[in-house]
């Protein structure tokens, strides 16, 4: 098969299928003739050129002998046309020979007169060469192998055969005989399918046989290939294109495959083929046009192509085709249409009548009917207006009656009820609604409600009631819907009571309909009903329903909304905190499983509500679980960020957050901030994120988790070196959290930025902490020298000379002393005379012993009133440490 292209191998190995098969032939035969052209051109460049022998002319002679041409380079087919043009008698194909002879004789025209007329040639018979039939693409030297190959196939030798077929295909790949006797001998072994293959290459060489075309559909549809049928009619209709019965099967199968709009399309091209004559025809395919519209949703397509029935065949209108006309207009409220649709079609006939009084004359009446369409009421409003009465005592009265004759349906009246209650044409209405409730409601049921519904739109309550009231007593329309305008009718009405047991009644028929929940809520709370309020709000959906549904997820979402607003009202924190927590684990979902936080339902205070715990890694759901949940959460992360913004969700967060510390749950608010801090969208933000921070450090420090505290104030201090309120807050976390790690990060920190005054101080208090007294001096000594009218930093100093005097161990114990001595009493002078000062200079001699001293000034501390504001002033083994950080408070 070595001379098969290379498609056709892929094709009939099942490789491709015969769309790409055909796409890719086509492109190869567009490269293939563009190569043909260049060579053309070529050839034409040198035929042009001056021969300078004999030979060169021999040459060409044998070379157009072989390629069939003339001597001057033209076809000899062209000749043939010239020579029946000017009146010789053409031979058929099988004398060449004597057309040789002809050819070569001195009468013969030039090779310029011959182009010229294969020009003119090629326009005239355009035409005629289009509907010639084409000529076989099998060569003359392969026909009778294909006739063999067709005998043997006739004597059941079938190997044989397709052996013959594959070599004609592999010498003449572009001839649809092999292919098509190939389809025969298949069909005739029972494979259906390859039969079906070679019979659409078949097809494909010989494209304009449509009957081909249609057969090869048809055996598509036997192996439920639709799409491939499509294909088929398409290429029948390609040749065929008025053909009606392939534009309806086609149609139908883009039905078949969801493809509404090429089905439409198609529809439309056999309504623009139908003759005047097929009016029936044509009505009931735009009838059925119209329905599918209808039920497509496209309104206006649907009334197009109703329009275009009713005007090119008004006399083949029924009352069915008028009730469809009167529903599309009414569904896109072109009331006006409907009306004109009604009385034109239907034979209602519309009476306005008018009547004048004078009261300086007796009173006459004189009433004028008149027939019109709703267009002409218009007109003879709009005269009225623009041509007033000249009299000031003379009035107009303008009634209109409705004659409805025998045989009209019902369903026609009650839209002609509809469009006049649009309309504001309340006269006559009151004859049409007592035909309609003569009617059964179980029956007619659906009438009653279109005309309830119409009177609720324009604001007719009282009207809409007496047909509501009656559905909603019925079996048959005893529904949701029924019951929902029912009670929105009394609503408006300010009957609250009943409005409210139907609304409940709504609930009870549909549990899931939200907008149903939320005005009972209302109600129950607008008649001081909280509690029921509260139980029209309660949830409609499980967990694992939110987690997977995004629709549930967003009705669930604005439920909880007006919950938490209602509870809020009432005062209930623990059931607010609740709805909010359920919220933001809607959001946070993936969030919190990152931050192994878990939202669990509890009962430890009584009362079962809504906690926040921390989980081990273990609990949290397998990677796999996990990654499918993560796509679920994206669907409905879409979803809840459409029903609320992005700083809506932020505002919700912070109620959460503050809700949870007004009610003293810090350890829940510090993982609702962790968790928070896990969600990309807020991490993202570098202004929510730093206050983030912040509310998870002020939650730690009201736990009293002082670790998880100094692990954001460390943070915090990095980015903020100079911030003293920063340094306080690290100063009181270190101080409760019994640690020290910081001494460590205050090292290098400082090495960072030597001249941060903070910073000094901090280290050297963390080195008087560790025993490590001359570090702790140095430090001192250096923010001593920055500030000298410090009194902490002479206290500092005067506290680091006592304890390196106190030691066991020590060199020059006296200079020590002294210079201790000196930095208190310098503290004493720059703090001047208060308890404070006193008692810590009592607190140092009494540390070295000297007693009668420490009470002489212990016994100063007692005569001293105390102070106003409170000192905090503490002093033991290891209380230096808090002194000197309550200074620098």
């Amino acid at each position: 098969m070595s001379g098969f292209s290379p498609e056709l191998i892929d094709y009939l190995e099942g490789k491709i299928s015969f769309e790409e098969f055909e796409r890719r032939r086509e492109e190869r035969k567009s490269r293939e003739k563009d190569g043909e052209n260049a060579c053309a051109e070529e050839n034409s460049e040198d035929i042009d050129a001056p021969s300078s022998s004999r030979k060169a002319s021999g040459k060409f002679h044998s070379q157009d002998e072989t390629e069939g041409e003339t001597a001057d380079g033209v076809s000899k087919s062209v000749h043939r046309v010239f020579a029946s043009m000017i009146g010789e008698n053409e031979e058929e194909d099988d004398d060449e020979e004597e057309e040789e002879e002809e050819e070569e004789t001195p009468e013969q025209p030039t090779a310029g007169d011959v182009f010229v007329l294969e020009m003119v040639l090629n326009r005239e018979t355009k035409k005629m060469m289009k509907e010639r039939r084409p000529r076989s693409k099998l060569p003359r030297a392969l026909r009778g192998l294909m006739g063999e190959a067709n005998i043997r196939f006739a004597r059941g030798e079938r190997e044989e055969a397709i052996l013959m077929c594959m070599e004609i295909i592999r010498q003449a790949p572009l001839a649809h005989e092999p292919f098509s006797t190939l389809a025969m001998i298949y069909e005739d072994q029972g494979d259906m399918e390859k039969s079906l293959q070679f019979e659409l290459i078949a097809a494909h060489l010989n494209p304009s046989d449509t009957e081909e075309w249609v057969r090869l559909a048809e055996m598509s549809l036997e192996q439920d290939n639709i799409k491939q049928a499509v294909f088929c009619y398409t290429k029948a209709l390609k040749y065929d294109p008025t053909n009606v019965r392939y534009l309806w099967e086609r149609s139908s199968l883009y039905e078949q495959l969801g493809e509404h709009k090429n089905a439409m399309d198609g529809y439309r091209r056999i309504l623009n083929l139908l003759s005047p004559s097929d009016g029936e025809r044509f009505m009931q395919l735009a009838r059925d046009m119209a329905k599918s519209y209808y039920e497509a949703n496209d309104v206006t397509s649907a009334i197009e192509i109703i329009e275009e029935a009713f005007t090119k065949h008004p006399c083949l209108v029924f009352m069915e085709d008028v009730n469809i006309a009167a529903e599309l207009y009414i569904s896109s409220k072109q009331y006006d249409k409907a009306l004109a649709v009604i009385t034109d079609f239907a034979g209602i006939v519309l009476e306005k009548k008018v009547s004048e009084k004078c009261p300086t004359e007796e009173k006459k009446e004189d009433t004028a009917s008149v027939v019109e369409t709703q267009e002409s009421q218009e007109e003879a409003v709009t005269d009225s207006q623009s041509h007033p009465v000249a009299e000031s005592s003379t009035a107009a009265v303008e009634k209109v009656n409705c004659c409805i004759p025998e045989g009209v349906p019902i369903d026609i009246t009650v839209k002609l009820m509809v469009c006049l209650v649009h309309l504001n044409i309340l006269e006559p209405l009151n004859p049409l609604l007592t035909t309609l409730v003569e009617q059964n409601p179980e029956e007619m049921g659906d009438l009653y409600l279109d005309v309830a519904e119409a009177f609720l739109d324009v604001g007719e309550y009282n009207s809409a009631l007496p047909l509501l009231s009656a559905l909603v007593c019925s079996e048959r329309y005893n529904l949701a819907v029924v019951w929902l305008r029912h009670a929105e009718c009394l609503k408006a009405l300010g009957h609250m009571e009943r409005a409210a047991e139907s609304y409940a009644k709504v609930v009870d028929l549909a549990p899931l309909h939200l907008d149903a929940r939320i005005s009972l809520s209302t109600l129950q709370q607008q008649l001081g009903r909280p509690e029921k309020a509260l139980e029209a709000l309660e949830p409609m959906y499980d967990p694992d329903t939110l987690a997977q549904d995004a629709n549930a997820a967003q009705q669930e979402l604005k439920l909880l909304l007006h919950r938490s607003t209602l509870l809020y009202s009432q005062g209930k924190m623990y059931g607010y905190i609740d709805t909010l927590l359920t919220m933001l684990a809607m959001l946070l979902k993936v969030a919190m499983s990152r931050a192994q936080v878990c939202l669990i339902s509890s009962s430890k205070s009584g009362e079962r509500h809504l906690y926040l715990i921390k989980v081990s890694r273990d609990k949290i759901s397998d990677n796999d679980d996990q990654e499918a949940a993560n796509c679920d959460a994206k669907a409905i992360f879409a979803v809840l960020t459409s029903v609320l913004t992005k700083d809506d969700w932020w505002n919700l967060l912070l109620k959460a957050i503050y809700s949870l510390c007004d009610l003293s749950r810090y350890k829940e608010a510090e993982l609702l901030v962790d968790s928070s801090l896990e969600y990309y969208s807020f991490y993202d933000d570098r202004q929510k994120r730093k206050e983030l921070e912040y509310f998870g450090l002020s939650a730690a420090i009201l736990d009293k988790n002082f670790r998880k505290a100094y692990n954001y104030i460390r943070i915090m201090v990095m980015e903020n070196v100079n911030k003293p309120q920063l340094w306080n807050i690290f100063n009181q976390v270190t101080m409760q959290s019994q640690d020290v790690r910081h001494h460590r990060f205050c090292l290098r920190l400082m090495l960072k930025n030597p001249d941060n005054h903070a910073l000094c101080v901090l280290n050297g208090h963390n080195a008087f902490v560790s025993g490590s007294f001359k570090h702790a001096l140095g430090q001192y000594v250096q923010a001593f020298r920055a500030k000298p009218d410090e009194p902490l930093y002479s206290l500092c100093i005067g506290l680091t000379f006592i304890h390196m005097a106190s030691q066991k161990y020590v060199l020059k114990r006296h200079a020590l002393l002294v210079q201790g001595f000196s930095f208190l009493f310098r503290y004493m002078d720059l703090r001047g005379p208060c308890q404070e000062s006193f008692y810590n200079l009592g607190r140092s001699l009494h540390q070295l012993g000297l007693l009668h001293l420490a009470i002489h000034y212990y016994q100063k501390v007692l005569e001293l009133p105390p102070p106003t504001l409170e000192v905090v002033c503490l002093w033991n083994r290891n209380g230096s440490d808090r002194l000197e950080k309550r200074y620098c408070l």
